[in-house]
């Protein structure tokens, strides 16, 4: 039976929703010869203008929906819908006072709560959210989510609720954001790829917001991939913009081609001011020369440097638009630039000013652009109070992120200030503040200690599915399951995991009087260009220029290699391996160790490292070996937890499959202490629990370690792998955890001094001190050696100690090493 031209307009206006953009027209021309009705055919000329616009075409569809209200006889329903469409593309044309008359006629033309008027009041949700008028953005959200959820529309309700959580995106709640956007995505990704990108593309705005821009970056790629073959340029265009945004943060040599293109696709388009958006990021990304990078070498010039006059013309126009923000963000970039290269002459003429309101991102920025000035021109005290108070107000926004995941992410919107505060300190010569800012660098992360979450069946359920398809094996983490199981877990523990308190930092008379005659806290600093050692004992304190750190840099990419080859060959060219990472050990030593200790001798460490020092084994060290060394998240959190000191007196003992000597390393071990418990099976729910109720849980099996996604690192055990998430499952975690695991103390250096992996996951949950090593260690070796441990350690002895009187006494010298407070 054929069906009506309403019919076929109704059902092109669903396909033309779904991005179906080729079968809606065809819908919509076969409609168009089938009637005479005024209404129908302004409504059919509006959906072809819709699709004409969403297709590159902007001023073509204008021009139709024009068209459309000029026809005699239409109704007022009909002219409502006709203001709205015009509204919608005067808002994606970026005239933002264009758009929000037309949607303002539409709402007043409809008395009722109808479905077009909910729809019209989110158009105009979103023109507001783009001129960042929160407050009437989230009135109009709210009363379409109510009208859509009265008259039964689930589909439309999600995509009212997914706009919801792109306004608290906007004011900073990235917890609420990504829980509201999660939720409706469930409902939207099922209708057609299209709405799965568009929810994907907002959402990786928040990830980005959170510093977990390479996750952000392949929904940004797939998302741009999905547009393009739906042909829908603007949407497209989009995608790069963001995706060229989120790059400025670690590559901002890659974020410059695209922004460029970005741009010349918008302005193709007739979007100016999205093209404005986009010359920003490019112009950033160009200003970016000089900026120290995670590995620590500097951005080299990614271009032409933009000028004054085309960062002010750029800025003014993004300000008339109603993107101050980002207007701001531009300006201080380049105030940044400016001070970095030395153009400090006319800095009073220029005051740094900022908006009340403005995001994050700007508010660091203009912190840094000021300490930076002073930095630059000397005034070393100033420039590191600026730094402060805008690490303060980052430090803020932080305290209510229990989540791990979250807090060592997010951290990245202070890396400008820390380095900024790093290299005045350091310049300063002044101890007291270079160990301020070694704390401020460190401890950022780690101040906010973690509520335990309440039980959550469903976050052990995702969990448990998870550990079948990782027991598949291949690229497990791939496969569209596996993804959406990943967020899922990932969005939980973020809006889960509140935060309980504050732990402060501590300063360096606080640590001095902390410590006794025979330990040493080395605290090393890298300040962009150079890396220094601040060594503090009770007697004296002592600022140290390791001045051969490009020989430390180029030595550390070799380093994990000879680690893995040295435990796992044998024979000749073992013999070969091993002489090699003899040679690499003892060359960093020499540099890192060898000179501080022989003027500043100690029997205990603690050490506290940045990021561009991560995975160096301390203990195999020749400088170290024989001392007890922790190496500590930061001086302030080992000081807390050495005042809460526990007694070692119930320990479990736990094999993984497939350990060749597993079960001989835990009987070994076991036998010092009374009344070991040894689980069989060792399922991952057992050891879960088991955690909650023992002061040393030890693991003997197999680890790997995830870069991409940390906090599914885990310990394989007999039904499948104990990942970081589970961690949160455990109502209590044990004082000391022994992970005899290849790779299990191996973190994911995220933005300069953050780390996360296995070992971070338990320290942040509670635990005072893991054992564990960042590389392969040999079967034998990891049995014997830690079994000798458990004999101090079922004596009395402090973890490090007990590690290194270990080590002594057999002769073995292993990556392992005590991290937190091991004494």
């Amino acid at each position: 039976m054929a069906r009506s031209a309403a019919e076929l307009h109704e059902t092109a206006v669903r396909l033309a929703n779904q991005g179906r953009h080729s079968a809606a027209t065809r819908h919509l021309l076969t409609a168009q010869e089938l009637t005479e009705d005024p209404g129908l055919r302004a409504r059919i000329l509006g959906t072809l203008g819709y699709i004409r616009a969403r297709t590159g075409d902007p001023e073509g569809g204008e021009r139709l929906c024009r068209e459309a209200m000029a026809l005699p006889g239409i109704d007022s329903r009909t002219y409502a819908l006709l203001s709205g469409q015009l509204g919608a593309l005067a808002e994606q044309a970026g005239r933002y006072d264009d758009s929000e008359k037309w949607l303002t006629r539409g709402i007043d033309a409809l008395a009722e709560d109808t479905e077009e008027r909910a729809n019209l009041l989110v158009n105009r949700s979103l023109v507001n959210m783009r001129r960042l008028r929160l407050s009437a953005a989230s009135e109009d959200a709210s009363a379409a989510s109510r009208i859509f959820a009265s008259i039964g529309s689930p589909i439309d309700e999600a995509q009212s609720q997914h706009n919801e959580g792109y306004l608290a995106l906007l004011a900073g709640d990235l917890v609420t954001a990504m829980r509201v956007m999660s939720g409706a995505r469930s409902t939207l990704a099922e209708q057609s790829p299209v709405l799965a990108a568009m929810c994907d593309m907002d959402r990786a705005e928040v990830l980005r917001d959170a510093g977990q821009v390479r996750e952000a970056e392949r929904l940004l790629a797939h998302a741009a991939g999905v547009f393009g073959r739906q042909r829908m340029p603007q949407s497209r265009a989009e995608a790069e913009f963001h995706l060229a945004r989120s790059l400025l943060a670690h590559d901002p040599v890659g974020a410059r081609p695209i922004a460029r293109h970005a741009a010349r696709r918008f302005r193709g388009l007739g979007s100016a001011s999205w093209a404005l958006r986009a010359d920003a990021v490019r112009m950033r990304a160009e200003l970016s020369a000089g900026q120290v990078l995670r590995s620590g070498r500097r951005v080299g010039a990614t271009g032409p440097v933009p000028s004054r006059s085309e960062i002010e013309e750029t800025a003014r126009g993004l300000a008339r638009v109603g993107f101050a923000g980002e207007a701001a963000a531009l300006r201080f970039t380049h105030e940044v630039w400016s001070a970095r290269h030395g153009a400090v002459q006319d800095m009073r003429a220029r005051p740094v000013r900022l908006a009340d309101g403005a995001p994050m991102e700007a508010r660091t920025l203009a912190h840094q652009a000021r300490a930076t000035r002073a930095e630059r021109r000397g005034r070393l005290a100033q420039a590191r109070r600026f730094a402060a108070a805008g690490l303060d107000e980052l430090a803020e926004w932080l305290s209510d992120f229990g989540s791990l995941d979250l807090q060592t992410s997010a951290v990245m919107q202070g890396n400008g200030l820390l380095g900024v505060g790093l290299a005045a300190a350091v310049r300063s010569g002044r101890p007291e503040a270079v160990f301020e800012w070694s704390e401020r660098a460190r401890h950022m992360s780690a101040q906010v200690l973690p509520l335990r979450p309440p039980p959550d069946p469903q976050l052990a359920e995702d969990l448990s599915e998870l550990r079948m398809l990782r027991a598949d094996g291949g690229d497990w983490q791939s496969q569209p399951r596996a993804r959406e199981l990943r967020e899922r877990i990932r969005d939980r523990q973020w809006s889960t995991t509140g935060g309980a308190a504050l732990q402060n930092r501590v300063g360096l008379d606080d640590l001095r009087e902390a410590l006794d005659e025979e330990t040493a806290v080395l605290s090393f600093v890298f300040s962009g260009d150079s890396l220094h050692v601040l060594v503090t004992r009770r007697s004296d304190v002592a600022l140290v220029d390791v001045a051969e750190w490009p020989r430390v840099r180029d030595a550390l990419p070799g380093l994990r290699s000879d680690l893995d080859m040295a435990a796992s060959v044998r024979g000749r060219m073992g013999e070969i391996v091993r002489r090699s990472l003899d040679d690499r050990l003892a060359a960093l030593s020499a540099v890192l160790i060898d000179p501080v200790l022989a003027r500043h001798a100690a029997q205990r460490c603690v050490i506290t490292v940045p990021g561009v020092l991560s995975g160096i084994p301390w203990s195999m060290l020749p400088g170290l070996r024989g001392s007890a060394v922790t190496l500590a998240g930061s001086a302030s959190r080992w000081i807390h937890q050495r005042g809460q000191e526990t007694r070692l007196e119930t320990a479990a003992f736990v094999a993984g499959p497939r350990v060749s000597r597993a079960q001989e390393e835990i009987a070994a071990a076991s036998v010092t202490w009374r009344s070991p418990v040894i689980p069989d099976p060792a399922t991952v729910d057992v050891v879960t629990d088991l955690s909650s109720s023992v002061d040393v849980l030890h693991v003997a099996a197999h680890g790997r370690h995830s870069a991409d996604t940390p906090m599914l690192s885990g310990l394989d055990l007999t039904d499948g792998t104990l990942f970081g998430y589970d961690i949160d499952r455990m109502a209590k975690v044990p004082s000391l955890v022994v992970l005899s695991a290849c790779e299990a103390g191996r973190s994911s250096v995220r933005w300069g001094e953050e780390a996360i992996g296995m070992t971070r996951a338990w320290l942040h949950a509670g635990t005072r001190c893991v054992i564990a090593a960042p590389v392969v260690v040999a079967d034998d070796d990891a049995c014997e050696l830690l079994a000798a441990m458990h004999e101090g350690l079922a004596a009395g002895e402090e973890p490090a100690v007990a590690l290194a009187a270990a080590s002594a006494r057999t002769g073995i010298v292993a990556p392992f090493q005590a991290h937190g407070s091991g004494f």
